[in-house]
């Protein structure tokens, strides 16, 4: 009796696997067979970028594609986010995947026919607006994955939801947007989300490759605003003055010892960078006001408050011992959590993403000092955030160009990659869930 329970356990298994291996098998054919679509798509996204809060058009042909493939879709989603839920033929877990759609102020550089040429302005200031840093792409891919697994709608053992998120990058000065908004707007709830997952395309690691860090993978972002005061006076006779001048490079070089004497570097790395320095108007006047804006980052909430703390003590007490006076506000106006992948998520997933591009394509990555709104998804669910290699293979990282700049390049081979892994860690989760 026990040897016959025991065969039809095994038998039941096996034919689940065998199911599972199917659905694959559709995805990654599904998926080869969209792969120009979705370089189409990532073209006219890259040709027509819009900045944080702005994604109109963007939002508008994600949303009539969604509702094409009979997704329920909600628009205006923290401004311009789109969400689209697709709900399985099956009981299950709700996942959700999430796409950025926001460009950047950048003036593009690079020969691509589908360059950009978009003028816009930008805190005050005309500028040039450019994808450099593959949103376009995650816009594009995540439509993509959005087809495949629509296609599959019947044998998805849950529901998924489609996050296109608006201004990852920051909203304008004075706005609300990005993740944050989008979460206090409901967008994890009806259905409430139980895991997220999302993937970076990355122009510094090869095509054919994913990188995966488990705990803190990017940090925890804090923009400040140091004002620091003094007393004006004559340029000719600066004993009249308590010159804020002086006190404000004082300050900044004691910020250095933060990293080099506060944080305990075998652990985490941490940054204090001071970016901006604006005071005075001529000079031989020294002036009555000194503002400094930097950014501070950190992979631990323990590192962040220790920078905090440690940061408005030495700005503070710099000045005091002056005889002038610093206001420190820290955030000033942007505030990342720490891209945390939670360990057991990521055990748990690892084979997923090591079946699909094989074990020598899935590195292990350091941890990056650049930060991601995703991290506000992963404060409320546990979630994973991957990297897709998107340099041409054969290419040296070290002078291929990087994120943010206007030679940002993509080679859009890795695409059907990034399709092919959000599917499966979907599909593999909901069909690992506890029943």
């Amino acid at each position: 009796m026990k040897k016959n329970i025991l065969f039809l356990l095994l038998g039941v298994s096996l034919s689940a696997v065998a199911q599972t291996d199917a659905l694959k098998a559709k995805i990654s054919k599904s998926a080869d067979k969209i792969e120009g679509q979705v370089i189409a798509w990532r073209r006219d996204f890259h040709e027509h970028p819009e900045l944080g809060n702005n994604e109109v058009r963007t939002a508008d042909i994600v949303a009539n594609y969604l509702k094409s493939l009979g997704l329920e879709v909600k628009t205006g989603v923290g401004k311009t986010g789109v969400v689209g839920i697709l709900k399985g033929g099956k009981p299950g877990p709700v996942v959700a995947l999430r796409a950025d759609m926001d460009a950047l102020p950048v003036t593009e550089r690079t020969p691509v026919a589908f360059a950009s040429k978009v003028k816009s302005t930008f805190n005050g200031q005309s500028v040039g607006v450019m994808h450099a840093c593959g949103h376009d792409s995650h816009t594009a891919m995540l439509m993509g994955v959005a087809q495949v697994l629509s296609s599959l709608k019947s044998e998805l053992k849950g529901t998924v939801k489609f996050i296109f998120q608006p201004a990852e990058e920051g909203p304008p000065f004075g706005e609300e947007g990005g993740a944050e908004l989008m979460i206090k707007e409901g967008v994890m709830e009806n259905p409430h989300v139980d895991v997220a997952f999302g993937l970076h395309i990355n122009s510094q690691t090869p095509v054919g490759t994913i990188t995966y860090r488990p705990g803190g993978t990017m940090a925890s972002v804090n923009d400040m605003k140091i004002t620091v005061k003094g007393r004006q006076a004559h340029g000719a006779y600066p004993w009249s003055s308590v010159d804020p001048v002086v006190v404000s490079a004082q300050i900044i070089n004691a910020l250095q010892t933060v990293v080099s004497r506060n944080l305990n570097v075998t652990e985490n790395a941490g940054v204090v960078t001071i970016g901006s320095i604006h005071g005075g108007v001529r000079s031989n006047i020294i002036p009555e006001e000194v503002e400094l804006m930097g950014t501070v980052r950190n992979l631990s909430k323990e590192d962040e408050q220790l920078f905090i703390e440690r940061i408005k003590t030495i700005a503070t007490k710099t000045a005091e011992a002056a005889g002038a006076t610093a206001e420190v506000k820290i955030p000033f106006s942007v505030h990342y959590p720490v891209t945390y992948n939670d360990p057991n998520l990521t055990a748990q997933m690892l084979p997923t993403l090591q079946k699909l591009a094989g074990s020598q394509n899935i590195k292990l990555k350091p941890a990056g000092t650049g930060a991601e709104d995703f991290s506000f998804y992963q404060e409320k669910v546990p979630g994973l955030f991957i990297f897709l290699g998107g340099m041409p293979k054969g290419g040296d990282p070290l002078k291929t160009p990087s994120h943010h700049t206007p030679d940002f390049f993509i080679d859009e081979s890795g695409f059907t990659l990034g399709i092919k892994a959000l599917a499966n860690l979907a599909i593999d989760y909901m069909d690992q869930a506890k029943k």
